[in-house]
């Protein structure tokens, strides 16, 4: 069975509240990754404290740590902040054309319509191959 970050632990502690950890299958337990679950949930102003919380607490177990995010995180759905690939392949492209750092990029790229970052493309088209 395949244990996933965005499919199985971060829904159970932000909205499906599903104790993941009770199951008779010890992988769950081991295929925690808490690093990375406080990494996500550091994204979002109201579970930032409670991630930081268990960062400053990484001795725990994992069990204890995503008891204690299950239980205290309130039932919200919460969307990742991660940028999709065929948005980063245009990252470089923005940052070259307006000069701006990754962070703007990214603001950039929401802005831009599919059509400006054509034709700022094309623009930036030194020769060559594309």
């Amino acid at each position: 069975m395949s244990y996933d970050l965005f499919r199985d632990y971060l829904p159970a502690i932000n909205y499906t509240k599903k104790n993941l950890m009770d199951s008779d299958d010890p992988m769950w337990k081991k295929k925690y990754n808490a690093f990375m679950v406080n990494k996500v949930l550091s994204f979002y102003s109201d579970t930032l404290m409670l991630a930081n919380e268990m960062n400053r607490n990484y001795i725990l177990d994992k069990d204890m740590q995503f008891h204690f995010l299950l239980n205290s995180i309130r039932k919200k759905k919460r969307y990742s902040p991660f940028l999709k690939p065929e948005e980063l392949r245009y990252l470089d492209v923005v940052k070259e054309y307006y000069g701006y750092n990754n962070e703007k990029a990214k603001v950039a790229l929401d802005i831009l319509t599919k059509d400006e970052v054509k034709l700022i493309k094309e623009k930036l088209f030194k020769g060559g191959t594309k």
